[in-house]
């Protein structure tokens, strides 16, 4: 468990990233239950974890700007492979002090599957909320097909996902930053498009939860939930009140409830 003389409040960037290149950002807290490392989706930052981050205060934190997004945008777009690699660069260096959890929002939660089943040794805990498993359960949809524009694609995609209004209400620095993420989000959208599944989740071993709002597609996630289920019936399924996909900004409360609740059921479990 870490011990430090002095917690600082907020999550901050630290110089001695274990992958050169990416963002990496960490708020540590006296005597440490865990770390947990937070793992954005497409289109996000790591610094969008900061009031769940609050809300676990028992707990260390790790956040990052995946490679081609926001703080490391120079490492440029990569495959999911590259992504479970930087993870476990991640988790490796947390694991030589203490136990860690993973929590991967939309995408992110891709990102944690894939590093529990190739390391499941160093990963006690993964907590994931509306992570795409279209080899699962496909969602059908009628938006037209993605174009190569890449920043078109990010202004669409941040107009679909968040709204309308928190596009006009963006700065132009803000809405440039986030058109400079499009070639990270193409690269997202089809890693998660192709149809032959990334990994067997059948195959996991370490304890795992899968949240999902009541929010608009509550009807896709609870049918995906029961499907996953039956791929793996150890992984328990929650949907939690008054939440749409941005619950990590929204609704941190309930879900650090969830990450202490299962933090509780792991440690009893050992």
């Amino acid at each position: 468990m870490t011990s430090p003389s002095a917690t600082p409040a907020r999550l901050h960037f630290i110089a001695n990233a274990p992958v050169q290149g990416l963002a990496v950002a960490e708020r540590r807290v006296q005597n440490a239950q865990a770390c947990v490392i937070y793992v954005h989706g497409a289109l996000d930052r790591g610094g969008s974890f900061a009031r769940l981050v609050r809300r676990l205060d028992t707990f260390d934190a790790v956040t990052y700007d995946r490679r081609g997004y926001q703080g490391s945008r120079d490492l440029k777009p990569a495959d999911l492979d590259v992504h479970v690699d930087d993870l476990l660069a991640l988790v490796a260096r947390e694991a030589e002090r203490q136990p860690v959890i993973l929590f991967g929002h939309s995408f992110g939660g891709v990102v944690t599957f894939g590093a529990a089943l190739r390391d499941p040794s160093r990963v006690r805990l993964v907590v994931n909320f509306e992570s795409p498993l279209p080899w699962i359960l496909r969602r059908e949809s009628s938006r037209p097909p993605l174009t190569d524009d890449a920043r078109h694609e990010a202004e669409r995609f941040f107009r679909r996902v968040v709204s309308t209004k928190a596009w006009d209400r963006l700065s132009e620095h803000q809405r440039e930053s986030r058109r400079l993420d499009g070639p990270a989000l193409l690269r997202d959208l089809a890693i998660v498009q192709r149809s032959e599944a990334p990994f067997d989740l059948a195959t996991l071993r370490v304890p795992a939860t899968y949240v999902y709002g009541d929010g608009i597609l509550a009807d896709y996630y609870r049918a995906l939930s029961k499907d996953l289920v039956k791929v793996n019936p150890s992984i328990e399924t929650i949907e939690i009140e008054h939440a749409n996909h941005d619950a990590h900004l929204k609704n941190a409360d309930q879900l650090a409830t969830i990450v202490r609740r299962r933090w509780d059921q792991a440690c009893a479990s050992v």
